[in-house]
């Protein structure tokens, strides 16, 4: 691929500075953009994000650290975006160089809300990068883990495999084992999907459902996801694979899942807005949960979806979580 490639982290949260910590295993430089100027100020004084994943310890010289998004994405020739999808849109608003000749990787655990769009379709329409150079970050991984070093997996999916397997060399390392998959469609439906899921395995634990009623709920959610997928981009998947049933075992079941966590607060009997204030962090299978909800809306085929339905119902449609669970045992299997 010629020259090295420079690499260059968007986001400022617990994924991103694991993506940033995963990097520096490997890179000599890593670009990091961040919105907030206290984060930035407090990494070059005390060398660890305040806010997130503060026991990682990071060499200063190891990084290129800006609160201009455009420095950063000038900067680099491999962008990886690790905003939040409920923030996502503004801040790629903030672009003005040309990014159609860079690869673009998406560690966005959701779509862009305003049009339903996948980042990689909304990179490709509007910054005119093809799709061969947009690639997806899936799991099973959570960050904290990340911090930790212990061993996790992550699945690099992108059109062209060659750019898929060079993302995946600078991402592994002795605790990080990485596959590539050309899935690039599906697997950004299933990152954004598995959180919804979380939410729901959270509200069930937060309601007192046991251990059984979970097996049973995770079995139908993987079920569920395969159908939203196959609608959505038909083509040959195995969704039994880490990436899309790992990832959403993962999510569902670890201490260290906020969408989970977010879910149980719900069940315990907490709204919507306390469970959200509540959290430091966002939970993406909030904004996750309309965006799959108005996209199967929009098929005139719907396709059969209780548990995206029952936890709709519950966030946005103020339904009574214990009600709106009796109903939906009633449709599992």
């Amino acid at each position: 691929m010629g020259k090295p490639q420079k690499y260059a982290v968007f986001g400022s949260g617990s994924w991103a500075t694991a993506i940033v910590k995963m990097l520096c295993e490997n890179l000599d430089e890593v670009g990091w953009y961040m919105r907030s100027v206290y984060i930035k100020e407090h990494l070059l004084k005390e060398q660890h994000n305040p806010s997130y994943l503060s026991s990682v310890e990071f060499k200063l010289d190891q990084l290129k650290l800006s609160n201009d998004i455009n420095e950063i994405a000038e900067y680099a020739d491999v962008l990886i975006f690790v905003i939040p999808s409920a923030f996502i849109h503004s801040e790629l608003e903030k672009i003005t160089v040309d990014v159609k000749d860079k690869i673009i990787v998406s560690a966005v655990k959701g779509i862009m809300p305003e049009s339903g769009k996948l980042v990689g379709e909304h990179f490709h329409d509007i910054y005119k990068v093809p799709f061969e150079n947009i690639a997806v970050i899936a799991g099973p991984c959570h960050a904290e883990e990340v911090a930790l070093e212990r061993l996790s997996y992550l699945t690099i999916s992108c059109a062209d495999e060659s750019k898929a397997k060079e993302i995946a060399k600078k991402l592994s390392s002795d605790y990080i084992k990485t596959t590539t998959s050309d899935d690039i469609i599906g697997m950004e439906y299933a990152v954004m999907l598995k959180n919804i899921y979380a939410i729901a395995s959270g509200i069930a634990h937060g309601l007192g459902y046991g251990d059984n009623f979970q097996s049973v709920l995770m079995s139908n959610a993987i079920r569920e996801m395969k159908r939203f997928i196959k609608k959505m981009h038909k083509m040959k998947r195995n969704i039994n694979d880490s990436a899309y049933l790992g990832d959403l075992l993962v999510t569902g079941y670890s201490v260290f899942s906020r969408n989970r966590m977010f879910g149980n607060m719900i069940g315990k009997g907490y709204t919507v807005k306390s469970a959200q204030m509540e959290m430091s962090m966002v939970a993406e299978g909030y904004y996750a949960t309309k965006s799959a909800y108005r996209l199967n809306e929009k098929n005139k085929k719907k396709t059969k979806l209780p548990i995206i339905n029952a936890v709709y119902d519950i966030l946005y449609e103020g339904k009574d979580p214990k009600s709106t669970f009796k109903k939906l045992t009633e449709k599992l299997n």
